[in-house]
């Protein structure tokens, strides 16, 4: 009995140190990824309100500046990147991996709130003149207050769904303003048959574009703004679509109509949905085209 509780008492005083350890010591990864976030540098994000003169209130929009931006006197290419229906300007920074994605790269990231504009100006509420305040207010309040690039080439709008849609048809209706747009999942029928075959949609068309042929649909429609095009004119095009995306057919019809326009594009169907799965998988892959762009243009108009 007594070898008994000798041998209990030496197994407690040699397990008891290694599980106090167990229990306090930080596995291996966790103590690497504690260490990168101490030693690495990553964007910074800042939220900034600004008077919209063409909305005549004051609007917001979500920034990433550069992990160098306080320490550099260099200016940076900048990206719109613009939410969709029912979102708001928080959204790229807390549904994707953004931040992580622009760590690597030379970049300014815009996050601008735009309701449910669907990015126009409206057809029947004459104060609610989104389009404006993207091009004329946002584009002005941006370059007036942060070190970005005042060039075509340096400068891209791009967005998901109602911002895919939007970021085609800025850079369609303003071909020298930016060097390159993209659209993943654009809702690109939003002005002619969305209302129709999405009722949940109408009401909020109908008040964005007014009544079936009116002016605003003809203006926004991208078909038609496509026919328009001079192929040496227009940014270059990027567009992704889900192949379960119901907006798959409408995403086929613009890159059959930029191709019989000879505009310069690019056409992507992946696997996917309409979800922040496939959005933050694709954003990765269009952020870092565009810095690559943007750089090789930088690289060749300074030799």
């Amino acid at each position: 009995m007594k070898n008994a509780v000798c041998a209990l008492v030496l197994l407690l005083a040699l397990t008891t140190p290694v599980l106090a350890q167990a229990a306090t010591q930080k596995p291996a990864h966790r103590k690497a990824a504690t260490a990168a976030a101490t030693t690495e540098k990553w964007p910074t994000v800042q939220d900034v309100t600004f008077h919209s003169a063409s909305l005549g209130r004051d609007m917001h929009y979500r920034i990433l500046l550069p992990a160098d931006y306080a320490q550099s006197t260099r200016r940076y290419p900048v990206v719109y990147l613009l939410h969709g229906l029912y979102g708001s300007h928080e959204n790229w920074e807390t549904r994707t991996n953004v931040v992580k994605y622009a760590r690597a790269l030379p970049i300014i990231i815009v996050m601008p709130d735009a309701g449910d504009s669907w990015y126009v100006n409206s057809a029947t509420q004459p104060q609610d003149r989104y389009e404006d305040y993207i091009i004329k207010d946002l584009l002005t309040e941006v370059e007036n207050r942060f070190r970005v690039l005042r060039l075509r080439s340096a400068r891209m709008i791009a967005g998901l769904s109602m911002g895919g849609y939007g970021a085609l048809k800025f850079a369609l209706k303003n071909p020298q303003t930016f060097g390159m747009a993209a659209s993943m999942s654009g809702a690109f029928n939003a002005p002619a048959e969305l209302g129709a075959e999405r009722p949940d949609f109408a009401q909020k068309l109908q008040e964005v574009f007014g009544e079936l042929q009116s002016a605003a649909r003809t203006d926004n429609d991208l078909l038609l703004l496509i026919a328009k095009q001079k192929p040496g004119a227009v940014p270059y095009l990027y567009i992704d679509c889900g192949t379960a995306d119901y907006f798959l057919a409408a995403n086929r019809r613009v890159a059959a109509a930029l191709a019989a326009q000879h505009v310069a594009y690019e056409y992507h169907e992946l696997p996917g949905i309409h979800d922040w799965e496939f959005w933050n998988r694709q954003v990765e892959s269009v952020l870092s085209k565009f810095a690559g762009r943007a750089m090789a243009e930088s690289n060749s108009t300074s030799r």
